[in-house]
């Protein structure tokens, strides 16, 4: 069993819910072969630097995500994609102990899948930007101000798909014109849709 590192140590002692499954999940993943370590205020365990898996919980349960899930074969149907933009994790989700330790078997044969996903140096292959939804909306804009098209074509990737994703949840287009509007100013900024 890998060590427990004590930086993590606190952010189990704190949680104030799901104390005994999380402990539990604990446990079984620093049976694998993995580094543990607080990243992002949770739990997370890496192999040879490479993020694998982390620990976290929400209001109905607790999970274990795997980062490049999507690689995973999941021969048991358990893998669940959080929202229908997640492209690369996936968790695993639990509500009781008992959960976690009838599943401890299969939880630790996906973790080591997924560290041999690591050593074979697989890649997840992420959507395009330009596969993204651009709205009516936005392309309007761009077209309008060309200070607003330049700026945003000179963000990472990254940011143009949280844009993107952002300007084309809402069902009706008055308000993914309010969001546009609101983002704007960002934009021109040179900054994300969360950068400070």
């Amino acid at each position: 069993m890998k060590t427990m590192n004590p930086k993590v140590d606190g952010y189990f002692s704190k949680a104030k819910t799901w104390q005994e499954e999380l402990e539990k999940l604990r446990m079984i993943v620093l049976d694998c072969p993995l580094n543990e370590e607080l990243k992002w205020g949770v739990p997370c365990y890496s192999f040879q630097e490479s993020n694998v898996v982390l620990i976290h919980v929400f209001k109905e349960y607790c999970a274990v995500l795997f980062f490049k899930g999507a690689l995973l074969k999941d021969p048991n149907g358990i893998l669940i994609q959080q929202t229908e933009n997640t492209q690369a994790g996936r968790q695993i989700r639990f509500t009781n102990v008992q959960e976690i330790v009838k599943m401890k078997t299969i939880l630790k044969a996906y973790i080591h899948e997924a560290i041999e996903v690591e050593k074979a140096g697989l890649k997840v292959s992420f959507k395009k930007t330009d596969e993204f939804i651009l709205t009516e909306e936005f392309q309007h804009k761009l077209d309008q101000i060309p200070a607003l098209k330049t700026a945003f074509e000179a963000l990472t990737p990254g940011r143009q798909r949280a844009y993107l994703l952002h300007f084309s949840a809402p069902k009706q287009s008055k308000t993914r014109e309010s969001r546009i509007e609101k983002s704007m100013p960002q934009i021109l900024n040179g900054k994300g849709l969360n950068d400070q």
